[in-house]
């Protein structure tokens, strides 16, 4: 049955069934109802939310129960809205509060960093986990009240579980806006090449891996590109010419190019035909970090419709969770 304003669920995702009312029921709990006040003030928080619940249900209740369906987050929070006492009312405009929650999400400011080798002529890469996804640079969005360092040294050690705090000059950054988004990379040089990458957090990356930069050419202002040797690469080339001009400022006088300057793959998930989740030590869950964060700038909601009553959901929540813990 198609669900108003969510659409159906997608019939295309993996095979499974579909989470039962009492986990979504402890979802919206844990993630919704112990959250503070002001966290519920806009649709874009409550989005960062459910974010969490949807990490949070792909990371720990699918793994460990294989029969459960996976589900894409605009299904996952079709689900939610339509579980969720409080939520339930908004549904017919989910499809404006989801593109609406995207929107939003390309003008939170991102923070990372380009690592590179000891002979500058290589940087570190990570893969995201999706079938066909691209290189990046460790990079990410900005929690709430986060400076654009900190954001960098978190974002960096989640993706590749370096801790490069003690590397991070504030002074040697790349800044650029691609779209409506602020992106600010901190250039880190000293990580020495037997360095132990590994991400912290679960299906996020499928692999790390050291690149050539001259590989990485052409420089252009195009967020999306491609490498010399095909490889898709995102949030890359706007990045390169200033990046070879510091490089050239800044290599070590002694520098001798060598062929063999660093390794290439430095880690690689093994998924399992049947969790899909990679061998990750001390993994380290996202929800708490991304999802929390809120622009004290932020847009206004394009809702002109209707009224999102703080309070009022606030109440529904309680009286949905008391009501289920007295079932």
């Amino acid at each position: 049955m198609a669900m108003a304003g969510g659409g159906g669920l997608n019939r295309s995702s993996s095979r499974g069934q579909l989470p039962p009312q009492e986990l979504l029921d402890d979802l919206c709990s844990r993630f919704l109802l112990n959250v503070p006040k002001e966290e519920l003030e806009s649709f874009e928080r409550i989005l960062f939310l459910l974010e969490q619940a949807h990490w949070f249900y792909e990371d720990n209740s699918v793994e460990h129960n294989p029969n459960l369906k996976s589900l894409s987050f605009k299904d996952f929070t079709s689900l939610m809205f339509k579980s969720c006492t409080a939520l339930r009312p908004y549904i017919a405009h989910l499809d404006d509060i989801y593109k609406d929650f995207n929107n939003y999400k390309f003008r939170v400011p991102v923070s990372g960093a380009i690592i590179l080798d000891d002979t500058y002529e290589r940087c570190l890469l990570v893969k995201g986990w999706k079938s066909g996804a691209s290189w990046s640079f460790p990079r990410g969005k900005r929690n709430k009240d986060e400076e654009d360092h900190s954001c960098a040294i978190r974002e960096v050690l989640e993706e590749t579980g370096c801790d490069v705090s003690a590397l991070l000059n504030l002074d040697d950054c790349i800044e650029v806006s691609i779209w409506q988004q602020r992106v600010r990379l901190y250039i880190i040089t000293g990580v020495k090449r037997d360095t132990v990458f590994a991400p912290q957090t679960k299906k996020e990356i499928s692999e790390i891996s050291w690149h050539k930069i001259d590989d990485l050419l052409p420089a252009s202002d195009d967020a999306v590109s491609r490498g010399v040797n095909g490889m898709k690469l995102y949030m890359v080339a706007p990045f390169l010419t200033e990046l070879k001009a510091w490089i050239a400022k800044h290599r070590p006088p002694l520098y001798h190019k060598s062929e063999a300057s660093a390794r290439g793959t430095v880690w690689k998930a093994k998924k399992s035909s049947t969790s899909g989740a990679p061998p990750v030590e001390n993994p380290v869950s996202r929800a708490g970090f991304e999802a929390q964060h809120v622009d004290n700038n932020s847009p206004g909601r394009s809702f002109r419709n209707f009224r999102f009553d703080t309070a009022s959901i606030l109440l529904s929540m309680e009286a949905s969770f008391l009501t289920h813990l007295g079932a």
